[in-house]
């Protein structure tokens, strides 16, 4: 189950030749995810669908029009969770990098430990669905004001980050 968040974090990188390359490989693997809901398959074809439709050049303008032009739509976690000058938000990176460090997964270089794909990427490498979704629920109020902004904005990314959103519940994990 953990598959479902290399899936997401790969499609909320910012996109490169090799994501194009694979567009058909993406949907053999989201096919093939034991456990993944339907509606969670319908929002994972219908995205690459659009994708998949545009040029490289094109699907990257919308990337950066979507999370990096609008700050309310920033992948960079904390930035929802903090005012810019909160005193929290650097020792709660801070945190977040010790723990990846501890657990021995490495930050690429430039990312700041709070972006979204980065998360994403990290929960990927965890052995059990309820450890994951434990890990997620600390992001699911950040992923909500993140796909609502997306929403409004009538967001051809925000169905991947309800999906991070709902994985992150609580309720999800007790089921």
């Amino acid at each position: 189950m953990t598959q479902i968040y290399k899936v997401l974090s790969i499609l909320l990188e910012y996109p490169k030749k090799d994501l194009t390359d694979h567009w058909d490989d993406l949907n053999q693997l989201i096919s093939e995810l034991p456990n993944l809901e339907n509606e969670d398959k319908e929002l994972f074809t219908g995205f690459i669908q659009w994708a998949s439709g545009l040029s490289l050049t094109k699907l990257q303008a919308e990337y950066v029009d979507n999370f990096d032009m609008t700050a309310e739509n920033s992948l960079y976690l904390t930035y929802h969770l903090f005012d810019e000058q909160d005193r929290d938000r650097g020792p709660a990176l801070i945190q977040l990098a010790e723990l990846y460090k501890s657990t021995g997964f490495e930050i690429g270089s430039g990312e700041l430990p709070d972006y979204l794909p980065l998360i994403l990427e990290y929960v990927s490498t965890m052995d059990d669905k309820e450890s994951a979704q434990a890990f997620l629920q600390q992001t699911s109020q950040a992923a909500d004001i993140i796909a609502s902004n997306l929403e409004k904005n009538e967001s051809p990314y925000a169905p991947l980050v309800r999906i991070v959103e709902r994985h992150g519940h609580v309720e999800d994990i007790a089921a």
